[in-house]
């Protein structure tokens, strides 16, 4: 008989798109994407890989919202907005 309700292992387990991450997944999607879309489908396959390997290793040991946060401090505020925090360069805050 099938469970009707799915209750996961771990309560910390990230939400998976096949197997991976959605962080991983988007890496892999987009270079993919692109190679298809230039008819170039191995330097896309291989472009995955990469990217794939790339943020499996930046991402190792670090919490699953580590790419968010970095984007936010690196590529500035015009890139992830977030509407209940500072902008990153206000360092002080009155209060």
């Amino acid at each position: 008989m099938a469970d009707k309700y799915m209750v996961p292992r771990r309560l910390d387990d990230p939400e998976l798109i096949g197997l991976w991450t959605l962080d991983e997944f988007l890496g892999l999607a987009v270079p993919f994407a692109w190679g298809i879309f230039s008819q170039h489908i191995l330097l896309g396959l291989i472009g995955a890989g990469g990217a794939w390997f790339a943020l499996r290793k930046a991402k190792a040991g670090r919490a699953s919202s580590w790419a968010i946060h970095a984007a936010y401090w690196y590529l500035g505020e015009s890139f992830v907005r977030l509407r209940a925090t500072p902008p990153s360069h206000c360092r002080r805050l009155a209060g």
